[in-house]
């Protein structure tokens, strides 16, 4: 049986490490078939891949790429010099094998990585099904073809550059993680992620799921969700899992029948997730979610303000997002609110009716993490909105220096400065820029929830702790 390495590329750990859910999904599909191993860079940066690579000895290497760059204008962290230069590159001197890259942020820019790498191919989009494709064609000595779903290193053309998307999801898969890397230092600040659909058909100016994963949800049975997540807190224990989809509550009534089913089954769960739709929030929702378990949401309205709610699409309005704050209170569920500020339209007026907004529905004791600037992504609604600004040229790439765009109505300097004035009055309002605490917060944070045995999402903690120390002068 011919062997496969598919290498976890990203590095980064902040706000909390993330495990390779899309590599352990790629190699359930290819076990059967594949002598498959899974090398994991994120805690110990690529250290010990080329000694793994020479004793495992693979016919093909796959690279997922997953991180681009941190999308913080004012504290910028690009990762693909070190993924390449640590990573990609002493794996290419060590060994004949094929190189396959991969990943979102591969399938994002991906000739511009192509070039960067040289790797002998790439997969664009899902990599379930071209991967496959891919190594089948090789070890038969077909033709390989640029046909949107495989890149070839000779060069694509812009045209190529489309999602690769399963019709259905693999409802029956399981990525089953701890099985296939070290499951261990992600427990403490991590997760265990779950994914229940892919696709997105929203239309947000800036991103790019619908690029990724199509525009069309592909659900995955209520059923086989709650078997992978039963089974791995049957093998794993008491472990936080993290429902990762673009929304969770997303298309109407999945989240309610997968909860349903998690309280019929009367599991013991701890459970946290991304963007919650305020569109399709309801306080029967919330009840449903409180019951099966979690712990901690995250909320992605990005604006408060009407007009801006249009100019960036998000598809619901400000009542629906107030609804969604007061069911939050209500149930007291723990939540991260994401805001992102100068995007098309936004000036002093609007900016102040999310700041408004931000005092009137939040609660103080759930953070709220305020972004400058929106990352500009090729083939997305901004990308084509800064072209006719005249912010970009055509043909520019976006990857590096990245771009981001800021409103002409508001300079960046006033809207930072808007910002920062809410941060410094305001403890659980952070700045995009401040978000990793000082490591004297931190071991203080660890040092309360120790000793007061705290099961609470950190945040709340830490902002506890960012109150006293403003109160003493210590901030």
């Amino acid at each position: 049986m011919k062997k496969v390495l598919l290498v976890n590329c990203n590095t980064e750990n902040a706000p909390y490490p993330v495990p390779p859910i899309g590599l352990c999904l790629l190699a359930a599909t290819l076990k059967n078939t594949w002598n498959v191993s899974i090398y994991d860079c994120t805690f110990n940066k690529g250290l010990g891949l080329v000694d793994h690579v020479v004793q495992f000895n693979p016919d093909y290497i796959g690279f997922s790429i997953r991180n681009i760059d941190n999308t913080i204008p004012n504290n910028f962290i690009y990762y693909v010099d070190d993924q390449i230069s640590n990573i990609i590159l002493p794996v290419r001197k060590a060994t004949s094998a094929k190189i396959i890259l991969g990943g979102s942020g591969f399938s994002i820019f991906p000739q511009e990585l192509m070039d960067l790498t040289q790797a002998d191919y790439g997969i664009i989009g899902e990599g379930e099904s071209g991967f496959n494709q891919l190594l089948n064609a090789l070890e038969e000595g077909r033709e390989v073809a640029s046909d949107g779903k495989v890149v070839i290193s000779k060069g694509i053309n812009s045209k190529d550059h489309i999602s690769s998307v399963h019709p259905h999801f693999l409802s029956d898969i399981f990525s089953e993680i701890d099985h296939k890397i070290d499951f261990t230092p992600y427990r403490e600040k991590g997760a265990y992620p779950i994914q229940t659909k892919r696709g997105c058909s929203h239309g947000c100016i800036y991103c790019t799921y619908p690029l990724l994963e199509g525009v069309v949800f592909r659900t995955r049975k209520p059923k086989d969700i709650v078997d992978e997540i039963e089974q791995a807190h049957d093998r794993l224990g008491d472990i936080m899992f993290e429902f990762v989809d673009s929304t969770f509550n997303d298309p109407a009534g999945h989240a309610e029948t997968i909860c349903r089913e998690i309280i019929q089954r009367k599991l013991h769960l701890r459970l946290r997730t991304m963007g919650i739709n305020p569109g399709n929030s309801s306080e029967e929702l919330f009840e449903l979610m409180i019951k099966a378990g979690f712990v901690q949401i995250d909320a992605t309205p990005d604006t408060a303000s009407p007009s801006l709610l249009l100019n960036l699409r998000k598809g619901f309005e400000l009542h629906e997002i107030r609804q969604m704050a007061n069911n939050i209170r209500k149930f007291n569920l723990p939540t991260m609110w994401f805001f992102l500020f100068g995007g098309p339209g936004e000036n002093y007026n609007t900016f102040m009716e999310t700041s408004d907004f931000i005092n009137q529905y939040i609660n103080p004791e759930d953070l709220v993490y305020m972004a400058a600037g929106l990352r500009i992504y090729p083939k997305t609604p901004l990308e084509k909105i800064a072209l006719k600004e005249h912010l970009i040229k055509p043909g520019q790439s976006l990857m590096y220096p990245p771009l981001f765009y800021f409103s002409k109505e508001i300079p960046k300097d006033r809207l930072e400065q808007l910002i920062d004035e809410i941060s410094s009055e305001q403890v659980n309002c952070v700045y995009s820029s401040d978000t990793r605490p000082s490591k004297e917060m931190l071991m203080e944070t660890n040092k309360i929830r120790k000793e007061q045995n705290l099961n609470e999402p950190v945040f709340r903690t830490l902002l506890r702790v960012r109150r006293e120390w403003k109160v003493k002068g210590l901030l």
